[in-house]
């Protein structure tokens, strides 16, 4: 199999990242419960996980960093925290539904940043978008759809000037682009795509001072008598028990990033996908969607074939060539109704740093010949 769905999760991963998982789990008790061996390895693979983490992004202390189970859970969580009802809320076109459908459930005033052609934000009319009870701006920092990356500096010098909490959602560009804590008041990662951890895995990155209220709740390890959880982070957030299985891997996984660099990751992904549309956007047939070959933009090439469904191309990628991608609608309904895509969907190929030239020959090669049946 040629797996190019890494936006999706990342299949192929540091080595030592499924070692330390099964370690965990025949090692590991329940951390912060007790004080025997099995439990201080639990709490000190959560701990470790949490200081990897931070070196990644530049934060000093990692206790601003807590746990959950992905970046919807996080985003989830973060956003019933913050917002009700009677707050107006500015977010993008271009967001997934792990932010599009807790903001619909909460009953706020929703307000859009459209984008041009290409999925850049169009910013021109921001201020236009700002009401009296504005709470919050909320945007990716990395479409799932495009691989565009968002310019983040002028939301955040706007959220700065009118008093509103920041949040990025950083799923598609942690471990794949720079990201450092102070890009926003909050940041929302996944563990499983770009920082090669196991599924199950994810967080929020954030102050004390915002005023996050309690939406998850139970046992914690400490303070057993108290009737409310504690509202710093990262209390504030993890309840239960903490997946010391799962951020042993994850640890391993954004060790590996530390140690090779954020910087040689990226030249590599990206060289593979100069290699893979030198050849394809000469194709007549072939339309492509984003700006693949910019070096701000992720390592993703998304496109369609004239009169073909994304779906009828993926499949016979996968059933011809078993070459893994991604067609449809990617759980990103504004930006294909912006695009015009929600039937025909669009079909994504995303690369990692484990992906070889020769596949990505192999992925010309197939996806050359689909486009030419077509045209018959």
């Amino acid at each position: 199999m040629i797996y190019f769905d890494n936006s999706a999760t990342t299949l192929m991963k540091p080595e030592g990242v499924a070692k330390a998982v099964s370690f965990a789990i025949s090692h590991y008790g329940n951390a912060g419960r007790s004080f025997h061996e099995a439990m201080l390895d639990a709490g000190r693979a959560v701990y470790l996980a949490r200081a990897e983490v931070a070196k990644l992004i530049g934060l000093d202390n990692p206790l601003h960093i807590a746990f959950t189970s992905s970046a919807t859970e996080s985003l989830n969580l973060v956003i019933e925290s913050l917002i009700r009802k009677d707050d107006a809320v500015i977010t993008t076109v271009l967001e997934h539904n792990s932010v599009l459908r807790p903001l619909y459930r909460t009953g706020c005033d929703l307000s859009f940043i459209n984008c041009d052609d290409k999925g850049y934000l169009d910013l021109s009319n921001l201020s236009d978008l700002l009401k009296p009870n504005t709470k919050c701006l909320i945007a990716t920092h990395g479409s799932n759809v495009t691989g565009v990356v968002t310019d983040w500096e002028p939301l955040k010098a706007f959220c700065q000037d009118h008093g509103l909490i920041f949040i990025l959602d950083a799923s598609q560009t942690m471990g794949n682009t720079l990201v450092s804590s102070d890009m926003a008041d909050v940041i929302c990662f996944t563990g499983h795509k770009g920082l090669f951890g196991p599924q199950g895995t994810g967080g929020i990155i954030a102050r004390d001072d915002l005023g996050f209220s309690v939406v998850k709740t139970g046992g914690t390890g400490i303070n057993t008598f108290d009737h409310s959880q504690g509202t710093v982070m990262p209390d504030v957030f993890e309840a239960g028990t903490p997946n010391s299985h799962g951020l042993a891997g994850l640890r391993k996984g954004v060790e590996f990033i530390n140690e090779i660099g954020i910087a040689k990751i990226r030249e590599k992904e990206m060289a593979l996908v100069r290699q893979f549309c030198q050849v394809l956007k000469d194709l007549p047939n072939l339309h492509f969607y984003g700006d693949p070959t910019s070096p701000r933009n992720l390592a993703v090439v998304s496109l369609n074939i004239a009169g073909k469904n994304s779906q009828e191309i993926a499949t016979a990628l996968w059933e011809g060539y078993e070459i893994a991608t991604r067609p449809g609608g990617h759980c990103a309904p504004l930006l294909h109704q912006r695009f015009g895509t929600m039937e025909q969907g669009i079909l994504r190929f995303s690369f990692s740093y484990f992906n070889t030239e020769e596949e990505i020959k192999v992925g010309i090669q197939a996806l050359s010949a689909i486009a030419q049946e077509a045209e018959v």
